[in-house]
Formats: structure tokens, C-alpha cells, sequence
């Protein structure tokens, strides 16, 4: 999952510096007058020891003392200079990295929002939040960081070796003989090991993701007592994770024991030099001194160069990761149709698969009356949910595999939230946010009304149940509904959509997890307070489709009956079969509590 071309990886990244630029260009300036300033500070040092000590070039009218306090003096205006410019830098810093980084932040989550449906469905969530937070992060280090602090270190060694040179050509290529050993070795070991960096993110990504998917679903872990197979599992992952890392800290005791001994070398190498030459009297103490402070203050930065240089591969991985989110192309509507919703909603010779290879509906032709009730019955995977999802498009429908109208219009001519926001759908397993119950009904309007909010819930039958909640309609939702049982949640969920006032409501086996009794008492107040609304059912259970104006039964993709109940009570075939095999099921129940009681 790379972007195409690091060019462009690149050019993702750099649009977010826009806004931001003079705080950037702030930060490299103070850091250009801040080395500037602490480079002043050993010349003052080799003035002071070479001609103030020895009274040698004392400016007249100054004694030695005064010499030596105004060159206290300098050294300290040097400080306060180099601490203000140091101060000024990373406040420019601070202000661009944060605004860059939020920059990164908005924009993936308003892009992720405007995904296709399908896009996401073949992503993981631990993944993408991983994608989002950990990968924004090394590359807001990298730019907002790393980046400055290669220009600055690279104007250090420009200024240092230009005045070390100045001052002794012989001692400076002593020193400068080992920068690119350090900078070459770091680049090589960190090149080696950005595989291992990227191995590390996506091995995160899987972590996040069995964290995640064992959270959500709590509930089927402790109904079917898999603790111990949940944390074998992410013993699993959290081992292979850790070893990674354990992995890559010996290589880095390695990088940085095996860096020390070359620095330490580097430093040894220039001390004796200077010993050496100052002993022949080709440099003075007060250069010498000077030396050894260009130099110290040389080493690390240059160490520090190659790692950052090298920490190129560890960004470029993160910002492939991340550039792969925001090339995903959105949701985008050719024409921005909003006509009225009311019409006929009209199937034609639609087909569609969600691969080549697995049609998933063929040729389906059906036309649902405006202000009719429409059923679906079908087997588990006949396609019977693939068609609501059709309708609300969240999968298009591709050309030449037929159309879907509304009121003669064709919904891939609809602007697409226009047509969502007049479809409500429930869903078998509808998703409850972890707000009060008052949000999570109320989601979809503004201004929470608690007049509409009740008489929602009452439709729904589920306003009794939330009057003996502590808390009542403010109880806080768990996650994902976790708190309330399947009944309530898909209940709350009907209440939600019935908020939206939508013309066109779908119902995709959401009753499922109620009682016949509540089942039918729902519907019938569906009916009365929706009587000019399409309903369209999906549901196993034949009950709670019989009153429907017109009942398909799919199998296979295909439709293989069309009627309503009594036309279908009497023919031989699907239908007839499942509604003897469900009433004659009802019985037993019933033959059987009697006789329990």
C-alpha cells in the first residue's frame, strides 16, 4: 500500500506547511543568529587567554582588569543573546509545528469521513487510528524538527570549519577527517534498519486493532468465556511487537556503543594534535582552547546529522502510510440532483458482485409504490441487505448493470447526502455511540427537543424501558451500545432514525432482537404515525412481514417470489415452506410452555 511516486509523497506532505511558512522561516533565522552567537563566545576565550593573560594587545585606556570584565561582560551578552534567539526559535517552532500538525489531523479525518463505504470496510480501525496518530506524529518530528535542525547543524559546520580553518588548517582537517565516517556510518546503519521501522509500525497497527476489536466486542467475549483465547491472542501480537522492538534496541546499542568509540576517537585525535602543536609553538593556548570548543560543539550535531539524515526512511514510511489515506479518492456525485423523494422507488435489471468473480445480485427488477410497505425475505446471504445498501449508496452502482430510481430519477444522478438524509436505516446491529440516550436519539437534529425525543421513543416502544433506566433518558450509553441490550439498542436506534423524518425508511432485520408481541405493536405504531412514508422490511421473521403491500423472497442473488402473504400462502414454494416451518415452530413453543406450566 505505497503512493505512487515519492514525488508526490512528498508534495501530500509539503501543502500542509502552507499557512505556516514565516513561522518555519522565523525558526531558521533565530537559529542562524543563536549559532552565530555562541560561536563568539571561543574568540572571546582566545582573545582573553592570548593577549589579556599576557597583557599583550590590551586596548588603551583599559587596565587588565578592565579588559577582563569587559570580556566577561561579552561572553555574557553572547549568553543572553544565544538564550533570546534559542527562546524566539523554538516559539516559532512550537507555533508551526502545532499548527502543521493540526493541519495533518483535520484533514484526515474530514477526508475519512467522505471515504467510500467500501474503502472502509477493507480497513481495520487499530490500523487507520495507528495511521492517524502514531505516523503523524514521526512525520511532524521529522519535518517540524529534524528539518530545522539539519539546517542549522549544516550552518554550524559551515561557520565552525570556516573559522577553525582561519585559524589552523592543520587541526581543522584532523577534525574534519572524521565527520564523514560519522555521517556515513550513521546513514548506513539507519538504511539498514527503516525496514525494521516500517515492520514495527504495521506490527502497532495489528496490536491496535485486536485492542480495538476486543473492546467493541466485549459482550461476545464474556458470553462465550474467551478471555483466555482473547489475551493468548494479544499475548501473541503484544510478544511479536515487543521483540521487534527489543530487536531494534540491540541493533541501536550497537549503532551508538560503535558511535561513541568513533567520536571519542575524533575528539582524542584533535587533542593530541593540538597538544602537539601547541608544544611547537604553531598555535597558541588561547586557539587551542578555541579548538577544543568548535570541536566539542561540533561532534554531536554531526553525529546527529547522519541519524537524522538516516531517520528519512523512517518518515518516508510514515508518510507513504499516511499519503495512502489521503489518496484514497473520495465519495464524489457527477451531478447534484435533489429531486423530491416521494416517487416510485424502481429496480431495474440491477447486477452487481462486490468482486468480478462473486455476483452477489442478478438481474433484480422490482418497483416499490410511494407510500407502501415493501418486505424482503431471504436466506443469509441471498442479497437481501446489499439491495438497501444500493439504495442508500453506499456502494454504487456500476454502469451497465442496470438502475436504481427514485420518482424516475436515477440516485447516481442524486447529490449523495441529499439522498442519505431522506433514507433512514436501521441495521441488525445498529451502533449507539457512548453518549446519554437523549444524544443518541436526538443525534441527527440540532436542538434537542425532549417533546420529539419521547414521542420517538414511544413509537419505538422503548420509552417505558428508558423511564426505569437511574438515570433515565441521560444515561450514558456504553460503548457501542454495550449497556443496553440488543432489544433496547435496536429499539433506540428505530427512535434515532424516526428523528430524521424521512420519507423512505428501511428496516434491515432491526426487530430481530425484539418479541413478537413488541414486534407487531412497533409496526402498528409505525404504520399510523408513517402511513405516507415507504417502509421497505428485511426480516427472517415471516410475522413481521405479512402485513407488507408487496413480499419479495430472494435466494441465490435472484428473486424467486414476488405477492403479497395471502398470494404467496398459496403457491408452493420458498415462502410457504419458511412460514409452516416458523408457525408450526410458534406451536411447539407454545404446547411446550403450556406444558411446563
Amino acid at each position: 500500500m505505497e503512493t505512487k511516486n515519492k514525488t508526490e509523497k512528498f508534495r501530500i506532505i509539503f501543502r500542509f506547511l502552507k499557512g505556516n511558512i514565516r513561522f518555519f522561516v522565523g525558526t531558521l533565522l533565530f537559529s542562524v543568529l543563536f549559532t552565530a552567537c555562541n560561536a563568539l563566545i571561543p574568540q572571546i576565550v582566545k582573545y582573553t587567554a592570548d593577549h589579556i593573560l599576557v597583557q599583550d594587545g590590551i586596548p588603551e585606556g583599559l587596565n587588565v582588569g578592565q579588559t577582563l570584565l569587559l570580556a566577561a561582560l561579552l561572553v555574557a551578552a553572547s549568553a543572553v543573546l544565544s538564550g533570546v534567539f534559542n527562546y524566539l526559535s523554538k516559539m516559532c517552532l512550537a507555533k508551526g509545528s502545532e499548527n502543521f500538525l493540526k493541519s495533518i489531523r483535520d484533514t484526515l479525518y474530514h477526508h475519512t469521513q467522505y471515504l467510500p463505504f467500501s474503502w472502509h470496510v477493507k480497513h481495520q480501525t487499530g490500523e487507520l487510528i495507528q495511521r492517524c496518530t502514531s505516523d503523524v506524529e514521526v512525520i511532524r518530528n521529522f519535518v517540524c524538527r529534524q528539518l530545522p535542525e539539519v539546517f542549522r547543524i549544516c550552518f554550524l559546520i559551515v561557520l565552525y570549519l570556516g573559522i577553525m580553518f582561519s585559524m589552523n588548517v592543520q587541526i581543522t582537517l584532523a577534525a574534519a577527517a572524521f565527520f564523514p565516517v560519522i555521517i556515513g556510518y550513521s546513514c548506513y546503519f539507519y538504511s539498514r534498519i527503516g525496514k525494521r521501522f516500517q515492520d514495527a509500525d504495521e506490527a502497532e497497527g495489528a496490536l491496535s486493532s485486536t485492542v480495538q476489536e476486543n473492546l467493541t466486542g466485549v459482550r461476545v467475549v464474556r458470553a462465550f468465556g474467551r478471555e483466555k483465547y482473547e489475551i493468548d491472542r494479544f499475548d501473541e501480537k503484544n510478544n511479536a511487537y515487543s521483540n521487534l522492538w527489543v530487536h531494534l534496541g540491540k541493533l541501536m546499542s550497537v549503532y551508538w556503543a560503535s558511535g561513541d568509540l568513533i567520536t571519542n576517537l575524533q575528539v582524542l585525535t584533535v587533542m593530541v594534535t593540538g597538544v602537539v602543536l601547541a608544544v611547537n609553538g604553531r598555535i597558541t593556548l588561547g586557539e587551542f582552547m578555541a579548538f577544543i570548543s568548535y570541536n566539542a560543539s561540533l561532534t554531536w550535531p554531526v553525529r546527529s546529522l547522519g541519524r537524522i539524515i538516516s531517520d528519512m526512511s523512517k518518515a518516508g514510511v510514515s508518510m507513504e502510510r499516511v499519503a495512502y489515506i489521503l489518496e484514497a479518492e473520495e465519495e464524489k456525485d457527477a451531478k447534484v440532483g435533489k429531486p423530491a423523494m416521494d416517487g416510485d422507488i424502481c429496480f431495474h435489471n440491477v447486477s452487481f458482485g462486490y468482486s468480478p468473480d462473486h455476483p452477489v445480485l442478478k438481474n433484480i427488477n422490482f418497483t416499490i409504490p410511494s407510500g407502501s410497505t415493501f418486505a424482503i425475505l431471504g436466506t443469509t446471504g441471498s442479497g437481501k441487505s446489499t439491495l438497501v445498501h444500493l439504495l442508500n449508496r453506499l456502494y454504487d452502482l456500476p454502469e451497465n448493470c442496470g438502475s436504481i430510481t427514485i420518482g424516475g430519477v436515477d440516485i447516481r444522478d442524486m447529490d449523495r447526502q441529499y439522498l442519505r438524509q431522506n433514507i433512514g436505516m436501521v441495521l441488525q446491529e445498529p451502533f449507539l455511540f457512548s453518549r446519554t440516550i437523549r444524544e443518541n436519539i436526538g443525534i441527527t437534529k440540532e436542538k434537542l427537543l425532549d417533546e420529539e425525543i419521547r414521542h420517538a421513543a414511544g413509537i419505538a416502544c422503548v420509552d417505558e424501558a428508558i423511564q426505569h433506566f437511574t438515570d433515565g433518558y441521560d444515561t450514558i450509553v456504553g460503548e457501542r451500545g454495550v449497556t443496553l441490550s440488543g432489544g433496547q439498542k435496536q429499539r433506540v436506534a428505530i427512535a434515532r432514525m424516526l428523528m430524521k423524518e424521512a420519507p423512505i425508511l428501511v428496516f434491515d432485520d432491526s426487530l430481530s432482537a425484539v418479541d413478537t408481541e413488541t414486534d407487531n405493536k412497533i409496526r402498528k405504531e409505525l404504520k399510523k404515525e408513517m402511513e405516507k412514508a415507504t417502509v421497505i422490511m428485511i426480516s427472517h421473521r415471516i410475522t413481521s412481514l405479512m402485513q407488507a403491500d408487496c413480499i419479495i423472497v430472494m435466494d441465490k442473488g435472484e428473486i424467486q417470489q414476488m405477492g403479497t402473504h395471502e398470494d404467496l400462502i398459496r403457491q408452493e414454494g420458498p415462502y410457504k415452506d419458511i412460514y409452516e416451518i416458523q408457525m408450526n415452530s410458534d406451536i411447539r413453543l407454545m404446547e411446550g410452555g403450556a406444558a411446563c406450566e
